[in-house]
């Protein structure tokens, strides 16, 4: 994730998940969650916005989604995502790592298919731990790792703990 991917890569990717979610609809997945409507929530890597719409029907009007992506077609992809569907409580963040959000301001974070591919892994659950409110949860999903290093890796530092393994996601609640 430290590197946007290309123009072409990333349309490829956008083929390969509407094949994916027509099969497998992300909102299977995210009711492995627990996300509740009013709810504040990261997607942190949030590729061309797969997760945009169903967490829309779960948190309703009065929830927010912040969408945060270092690819500026990502970011682009989520607008359009937002526009047409009419979604106002959609905000962008395209960044690497920090996400200028306030600290103790967010109660899920979505991190699918992303921790593989960062090259500072420590920093990022820093700022995601730092984001999350007291009690808040992680939301863990990455088909390139096996289980052992998913949980280790995640809950090494102390600042998360493994709450609940679903089928498809594991569950981290942020620490004191």
């Amino acid at each position: 994730m430290d590197k946007p991917m290309s123009s072409f890569g990333f349309k490829l990717m956008i083929l390969m998940f509407k094949v994916r979610d027509y099969f497998r609809p992300r909102l299977d997945l995210l009711r492995e969650v627990g996300i509740e409507p009013g709810s504040c929530i990261l997607d942190y890597g949030c590729g061309p916005g797969s997760y945009i719409e169903p967490l829309s029907k779960l948190i309703g009007s009065s929830g927010k989604i912040y969408a945060l992506d270092i690819n500026p077609l990502a970011i682009q992809e989520v607008k359009k995502i937002a526009i047409r569907n009419g979604m106002k409580n959609i905000e962008t963040i395209r960044s690497d790592c920090n996400t200028g959000l306030p600290d103790n301001h967010v109660n899920v974070v979505l991190l699918y298919d992303t921790f593989h591919d960062l090259s500072q892994p420590h920093n990022v659950l820093r700022e995601l731990h730092r984001v999350l409110k007291p009690g808040g949860i992680l939301s863990f999903s990455d088909h390139h790792m096996k289980e052992q290093d998913i949980l280790a890796r995640v809950t090494k530092t102390g600042m998360l703990q493994l709450s609940k393994k679903g089928q498809k996601t594991y569950n981290f609640i942020k620490a004191s």
